[in-house]
């Protein structure tokens, strides 16, 4: 069984930073990538950032149009770790986010291609 686990979460005001971090443990799996998605009360999930490994650290990113130049992903393969440093944090990036994994090709900002999911880590900025 492969678990997820985000940490980094809380109450920032705006302008403030945060920095999200996600492990997985288990048994040994083999991740292609992994992501970082929100939802927030009422709405969709929606995708934040992504990395697609090469090699054993870094790879290529990914970040949604609404948090370019704001959030910044990276990852350690071999540990099966994923960051997601977010700067200038804005009321509208509240919401619950999640870190997940996918094992599988396919579009890394579909959730629909990530089989593993953490519980998810609150994230709260005010005005």
């Amino acid at each position: 069984q492969v678990q997820l686990v985000e940490s980094g979460g809380g109450l920032v005001q705006a302008g403030g930073s945060l920095r999200l971090s996600c492990a997985a443990s288990g048994r040994t799996f083999s991740s292609i990538g992994m992501g970082w998605f929100r939802q927030a009360p009422g709405k969709e999930r929606e995708f934040v950032a992504a990395i697609t490994w090469s090699g054993w650290s870094g790879g290529i990113v990914y970040h949604a149009d609404s948090v370019k130049n704001r959030f910044t992903i990276s990852g350690d393969n071999a540990k099966s770790t994923v960051y997601l440093q977010m700067n200038s944090l804005k009321p509208e990036d509240t919401a619950v986010y999640y870190c997940a994994a996918r094992s599988v090709a396919g579009s890394p900002v579909s959730s629909m291609n990530y089989h593993y999911w953490g519980q998810g880590t609150q994230v709260t900025v005010s005005s």
